[in-house]
């Protein structure tokens, strides 16, 4: 095997690659805001951080407030304060109109984006 090769590991049950980001989030779920940092993305999910362990309902919303995007996401795993969430649609922008059951993320990432 060469020693740069692109086959992944055998223990790595991921299909696409991730991307590596620290991203100030924001997690909207039952009227509630809870931040949060986004560690990394790929193109169907992420994973984020959360400063204490806590429950979350199985389908949440991820505003980014660096990017200005949400994404509606379930919880795929959970380890600690790590959460590896899988999103059901790709990334929204935030900017402009939004479709309404993003209207609340949009609020939340206007409010929270400047802090």
């Amino acid at each position: 095997m060469a020693l740069f090769s692109r086959s992944p590991r055998p223990d790595e049950r991921r299909t696409e690659p991730r991307r590596l980001v620290d991203s100030r989030g924001l997690i909207l779920s039952d009227g509630q805001e809870t931040r949060c940092l986004i560690v990394d993305v790929s193109d169907s999910g992420l994973r984020i951080r959360l400063d204490r362990t806590m429950g979350l309902p199985p389908v949440i919303v991820v505003v980014d407030l660096t990017a200005g995007t949400a994404c509606e996401a379930q919880v795929a795993w959970s380890k600690g304060q790590d959460l590896g969430l899988k999103c059901s649609i790709k990334a929204t922008p935030l900017t402009g109109l939004v479709p309404g059951r993003l209207a609340a993320a949009k609020d939340a990432w206007m409010r929270h984006r400047a802090q």
